[in-house]
């Protein structure tokens, strides 16, 4: 399966996102900016950018939304090709997905435990069993955040990768646009259980019930389909007019949020897809520029499980600082992390792929 450039990058710009989120979080946690000063057009201008900032500063845990599309997305387009060349065996295929998931995991758990330079808020005990399984959605309250609060996505995509068979089957049965509704529809039924009728812990939602979050993963499937389709989806997504919805619908999105969280998810998670699919196509353009963000986009996975007691680390031993010294402290520490993580991931591949020589790479 040849890669798509702008679905890696797009990964970095996510991961990106995502780390900056928790490293503002951690940094200005008990921050809150000063009133607008509309004393004059330099000092508004000033108040204005300063509370812009802010906001879309705030809005960095969506990525995790364009993370689901875009793992859709990636599942979808991989799992059609080996389908046309007949080649989807399924035992193979969860064979492959496990030992592509759980080595780099449990290197995740090890770092954790051995790094003097993680935030380690909570105790190991026994829970790390459940941790190292992924199963951190038993007992949900006291094991969904446990040790590294990032590890939940794990939970989540192994529950999308067990009923994966079923939702390709369903994508190809009924066709994309139908799949995606019934998705939909599903998704914002159970949401609306949970949140309201039949009410659990929040947890469920944000993604310990990966159905919550089908909608997304679902969207991220269809999306591959009608590109396999059409060369109009790039066309969308890459040269400026999906770049200009996402901007144009967030607003909208964040409505949601006083109107009903039912569908806030999905709404904030597309429209940041489309925010970063469309930057991913203006540095696709960048040949120098392409190359390290799909490099650091290949190996996000490694990134996205390290990252978090890092950052907290950090964060906590810097804090407060001024707006420019922290955003410099951000770009040095994403370079540190991105090739840290990419070191991580790649060597465990490796490691992974001497013991299991028969294994073929699975890296979408």
């Amino acid at each position: 399966m040849k890669r798509l450039l702008w679905i890696d990058i797009s990964k970095a710009l996510a991961i990106a996102f995502v780390v900056y989120f928790h490293f503002f979080r951690t940094v200005f946690e008990h921050y809150e900016p000063p009133p607008p000063d509309w004393s004059g057009i330099i000092a508004g201008t000033i108040s204005f950018l300063r509370a812009a900032w802010w906001q879309v500063s705030g809005l960095g845990f969506h990525a995790v939304g364009a993370f689901i599309i875009l793992s859709g997305w990636t599942l979808m387009q991989s799992t059609m090709a080996r389908a046309e060349s007949g080649q989807v065996k399924w035992g193979k295929w969860y064979g492959a997905r496990v030992v592509r998931l759980y080595p780099m995991y449990w290197v995740a758990h090890l770092v954790y435990l051995l790094s003097p330079f993680v935030a380690k808020l909570e105790p190991v005990d026994g829970r790390i069993v459940l941790s190292l399984l992924g199963l951190r959605f038993i007992n949900i309250e006291m094991n969904f955040m446990y040790l590294n609060a990032a590890w939940w996505y794990f939970a989540m995509l192994i529950q999308f990768y067990l009923i994966f068979p079923l939702l390709f089957w369903a994508a190809r049965k009924f066709g994309a646009s139908i799949f995606l509704i019934a998705a939909c529809a599903l998704g914002f039924f159970v949401r609306y259980l949970f949140l309201g009728p039949w009410p659990q812990n929040g947890l469920w939602v944000l993604g310990g019930f990966a159905v919550c979050r089908l909608p997304e993963f679902a969207l991220g499937m269809a999306l591959a389909f009608w590109h396999s389709k059409s060369p109009k989806i790039d066309w969308f997504l890459l040269q400026g007019p999906g770049l200009v919805a996402g901007v144009l619908l967030y607003p909208a999105a964040l409505w949601l949020y006083d109107y009903s969280y039912v569908y806030v998810d999905f709404a904030t998670g597309t429209c940041c897809f489309l925010v970063i699919a469309g930057v991913a196509g203006l540095i696709s353009r960048a040949a120098g520029l392409a190359k390290v963000f799909s490099l650091v986009g290949v190996y996000s996975y490694g990134l996205y499980l390290i990252h978090q007691p890092y950052v907290i680390w950090l964060g906590l031993r810097i804090r407060p600082q001024t707006i420019l010294i922290f955003l410099l402290t951000f770009l040095i520490t994403l370079a540190i992390l991105s090739a840290w993580g990419i070191v991580l991931e790649k060597g465990t591949n490796n490691l992974v792929n001497k013991l299991l020589p028969r294994r073929k790479a699975v890296t979408s």
